[in-house]
């Protein structure tokens, strides 16, 4: 059974050839839709946005650093935007601050 701790084996894992086969069958298995979105009534594709920063991924149900055997199972992935799967992984990066001041009228 493969191990995906390291950062390194992740990235192997990820530029493997099975990945990326597995990656388009469930590309294509979900319409190239965002599931999270579609699951809130939305429609979001790669078309949609034409920053290339934003694109589509697959994103494993359950983590192959804590399910290794489930990594390359069809039904443990599904098509996520980039702001929905950042969102399941918390990792925002630009943040809404808060005001330290209080501009509330009296």
């Amino acid at each position: 059974m493969n191990e995906y701790k390291t950062k390194e084996q992740k990235i192997k894992f990820y530029k493997s050839n099975e990945w990326k086969k597995l990656r388009i069958k469930v590309l294509k298995r979900d319409n190239y839709e965002c599931q999270e979105c579609k699951r809130k009534g939305l429609v979001y594709t790669d078309k949609h946005d034409p920053d290339k920063h934003k694109r589509l991924d697959v994103d494993h149900l359950k983590d192959i650093e804590h399910y290794p055997r489930l990594a390359l199972d069809i039904n443990n992935c599904e098509v996520k935007c980039v702001r929905c799967h950042n969102k399941k992984h918390n990792r925002f990066r630009f943040q809404k601050k808060k005001n330290k001041w209080n501009d509330e009228m009296w």
